[in-house]
């Protein structure tokens, strides 16, 4: 028995509608409503379901909190370019570009943070 890959994961936000411009205009997911009007960030295979908080969709974790999660986006823009990027949209880039290891190996990566204080990381594989 395995599991073979990660299809969604929930966020629990402050607010929706900045949560959704931020992820849309800065790292260019897409937005999609499905089921009873939930919203969720759609990028290549993946999705990332929103809660807002306070009034979360069941089941779902035990304790939820806007701000609690650590993310990894890989992409295939340069990672200083997107470092420029960002920073030209009033970004701040906490740091990097600093070299990481991912699930595959060496990476670039600079980490920012989303509306709700989450840590982002956008990275490159080398």
């Amino acid at each position: 028995m395995k599991v073979d890959f990660l299809d969604h994961l929930v966020l629990t936000v402050l607010n929706l509608e900045r949560t959704i411009d931020f992820y849309k205009r800065l790292l260019g997911m897409h937005e999609i409503t499905f089921g009873n009007n939930r919203k969720a960030l759609v990028f290549g295979d993946q999705k990332i379901n929103l809660h807002e908080y306070g009034n979360e969709y069941e089941p779902k974790a035990k304790i939820t909190y806007p701000g609690s999660a650590d993310l990894c986006f890989i992409t295939t823009t340069p990672i200083n370019k997107y470092k420029k990027y960002l920073i030209s949209h009033g970004v701040s880039v906490e740091e990097g570009p600093v070299k990481k290891m991912g699930a595959k190996g060496d990476m670039l990566s600079i980490y920012i943070r989303d509306p709700d204080e989450n840590l982002i990381e956008i990275s490159n594989y080398k």
